[in-house]
């Protein structure tokens, strides 16, 4: 259980920082000892409070334009990917998301120091939305959808914002899902119910560090923990 505590901990200071990977770092503490069966649906019902307390916090920086089109995406994902969490552990999945990240992570910060304008490519749109729906479905992870919300926000509050809004309806009906395939048990919620106040604690810490710090320097740091989430996803699974 000390484990478990020290990951919620840590998760959601994360994610009271940047707005996401809370899922990578409570996944990366506990999968030497525990398997993505247990992990994704206690880590799912810890974060989906997060999301709507984030979201409403910076509800004025939703883009619905950016939003609606990722949560159809991501649902249609999560369908094969919550099938795939129930009949396979594969790794190599994971290894492969985990490099796509850690480039994505790469090219947006490299253009954190030579800027210019993302371009909104449709195809881009279709091709991250059905991966992250898959990878979210099986592992609860969003990383590969903050590097493309990432790409087309302006600044934190609205990298936040539209990334917790899209992970409220994913979260709803991943919550459906997975109670209707046994996966989510009563068992798992009542683990969970113990660790809430403990990730209340690390989410608001987290929130309040990200106020100290300015705009240019959160940014970074998100982007930093992509690079980093998708690292830890290739090593813990080699």
């Amino acid at each position: 259980m000390v484990w478990w505590i020290i990951a919620a901990l840590c998760a959601f200071f994360v994610k009271g920082l940047c707005g996401f990977a809370n899922t990578l770092v409570f996944s990366t503490i506990l999968s030497f000892g525990s398997s993505n069966l247990s992990i994704t649906p206690v880590e799912l019902l810890l974060g989906f409070p997060t999301n709507l307390i984030i979201a409403w916090r910076e509800r004025r920086s939703v883009q619905w334009s950016i939003c609606i089109p990722l949560i159809v995406l991501m649902l249609a994902g999560n369908i094969p990917g919550i099938f795939l969490l129930k009949n396979t552990d594969s790794g190599g999945v994971k290894i492969f998301f985990g490099l796509v990240i850690v480039l994505i992570g790469m090219e947006t910060l490299a253009r954190e120091y030579f800027p210019k304008k993302a371009k909104e490519s449709k195809i881009i749109l279709a091709v991250v939305g059905i991966l992250s729906g898959i990878l979210s479905g099986m592992y609860g992870i969003g990383a590969m959808m903050a590097a493309y919300v990432s790409r087309v926000t302006k600044d934190s509050k609205a990298f936040k914002a539209n990334m917790c809004a899209v992970f409220i309806v994913e979260n709803i009906f991943r919550i459906f899902l997975y109670t209707i395939t046994g996966i989510l048990t009563w068992r798992i919620a009542a683990y969970a119910a113990v660790l809430y106040p403990v990730m209340l604690v690390g989410l608001f810490a987290g929130i309040k560090s990200a106020g100290l710090l300015d705009e240019q320097a959160v940014k970074r740091i998100v982007i930093v923990m992509l690079i980093l989430s998708g690292g830890a996803l290739v090593l813990n699974n080699l």
